[in-house]
């Protein structure tokens, strides 16, 4: 299964971004699709942040936000990742394993959400993904 981070998420939802046309094929195309996929439930509130911030072009207004995610959410093939019994003694690990610190220890707790429900890959365009061992990620087509 893979897992899809906030910043995917914003660009299939931001028509100027430069990479909106493969984020967007892409996240249909798992929404559509037979195959089971998740989105960590750390990533909703942190979509609804970036895109209805003001200081960004074109922001959605909460509303429409709030629609685009309901949306996602509405796939039947989706999953939502939330913390289980193991959550904390994975997050606990995945911070030492890469010393995270400030906006890391974040990754560190999607690479834990991931690594409770037996997600390998997250689709992330975030290289700080990469420290975590063992833990896959794959890239938007270029």
């Amino acid at each position: 299964m893979i897992a899809v981070d906030t910043n995917v998420l914003v660009h299939a939802h931001r028509r100027r971004s430069p990479k909106y046309e493969a984020a967007s094929r892409r996240v249909i195309a798992l929404a559509e699709g037979p195959a089971s996929w998740a989105i960590p439930v750390f990533c909703l509130a942190e979509f609804l942040r970036v895109v209805t911030h003001r200081r960004i072009l074109d922001p959605l207004s909460p509303a429409g936000a709030c629609e685009a995610l309901q949306r996602l959410l509405a796939s039947p093939s989706v999953e939502l990742l939330l913390p289980g019994p193991r959550f904390a003694e994975l997050l606990a690990g995945a911070v030492r394993e890469v010393d995270a610190v400030g906006n890391v220890v974040f990754d560190a707790q999607i690479v834990a959400l991931c690594r409770e429900a037996g997600v390998r890959t997250l689709l992330t365009e975030d290289r700080d993904f990469d420290r975590f061992p063992g833990f896959a990620t794959e890239r938007l087509p270029r």
